[in-house]
C-alpha cells in the first residue's frame, strides 16, 4: 500500500479504510475493527487537532472542550473539574467562556488540543496544525505539544511539511513517494541542532518537503 502523510492519518483514524497490511495499536489490528467497536476506538482512543481549528461557533470555548465528553456520558460535575484542569494546563481559562469568532487563532488552536486531550486519548492526531497560525501562534501551539506530551503523557503523531515545526518532535519519519526515506530522532540534541538535521533531509530530497514527515 503506498500512502502519503494525510492518507496515513486518515488511515489511522479509520476514515479511509486500508486496502492491504495491518495498523497495530497496542497489539490490535484497528482495520478490522467494526460496528460499536470500532465507534468505541474513534470516541475513546483518538484525539483531533485539525489546521483549521473545527470548532463550533455556536458554542463557547469550554462547550466546544466539553462536547467530548457529553459524548461520552460523563457526568457534568467530572466534565466541568476535567475542562477546567485542562484549560489551567493550556492557559486558556479566561477564554472558556468566550466563542470562536472572540478570541485568536493561536487560541482556537489551543482549545482544540484541549478538546483534543480532555478524553485522554491513547493517540492524538494532528494534520498539518501550525498551517493557519502566524509565527507567533504556531510557537505557542507547537509548545503546548511539548507540555500535552511532557506532563500529560499524550503520544502525538503530527504531519507537517515545515522542518521548523518538525524540529519540536522527538522522531521523525520522513515519507517520500508513499515509502519510508529516511528516519530521525532528536535524543541529546537541542531543537537547533536537530533543526539542521532536518535541512540535511531536507537537501537529499532535493529541497522538497511537502511529500514527507
Amino acid at each position: 500500500m503506498v500512502v502519503g502523510k494525510t492518507t496515513l492519518l486518515n488511515c489511522i483514524s479509520t476514515i479511509d479504510r486500508v486496502t492491504a497490511g495491518t495498523i497495530l495499536m497496542d497489539g490490535i489490528d484497528i482495520t478490522k475493527l467494526k460496528g460499536n467497536r470500532l465507534n468505541q476506538f474513534r470516541r475513546e482512543e483518538l484525539g483531533f487537532i485539525f489546521q483549521d481549528f473545527n470548532l463550533l461557533d455556536t458554542l463557547t470555548a469550554y462547550e466546544n472542550i466539553a462536547l467530548a465528553l457529553t459524548i461520552q456520558k460523563v457526568k457534568a460535575k467530572e466534565i466541568e473539574t476535567r475542562v477546567k484542569e485542562i484549560a489551567e494546563k493550556l492557559e486558556i481559562t479566561e477564554i472558556l467562556k468566550k466563542y470562536p469568532y472572540q478570541i485568536s487563532g493561536g487560541q482556537k488552536q489551543r482549545v482544540a488540543s484541549a478538546r483534543a486531550i480532555v478524553t485522554n486519548p491513547k493517540l492524538i492526531l494532528a494534520d498539518e496544525p501550525t498551517g493557519a497560525l502566524d509565527s507567533k501562534s504556531a510557537r505557542q501551539l507547537l509548545a503546548t505539544f511539548t507540555t500535552l506530551n511532557q506532563k500529560l503523557n499524550a503520544t502525538i503523531l503530527m504531519v507537517t511539511h515545515d522542518a521548523f515545526t518538525a524540529s519540536y518532535a522527538e522522531r521523525i519519519i520522513f515519507i517520500k513517494d508513499g515509502k519510508i526515506f529516511n528516519e530521525l530522532r532528536k535524543g541529546n540534541h537541542t531543537r537547533k541542532e536537530f533543526f539542521e538535521k532536518i535541512i540535511e533531509v531536507q537537501t537529499l530530497l532535493g529541497g522538497d518537503l511537502n511529500d514527507v514527515i
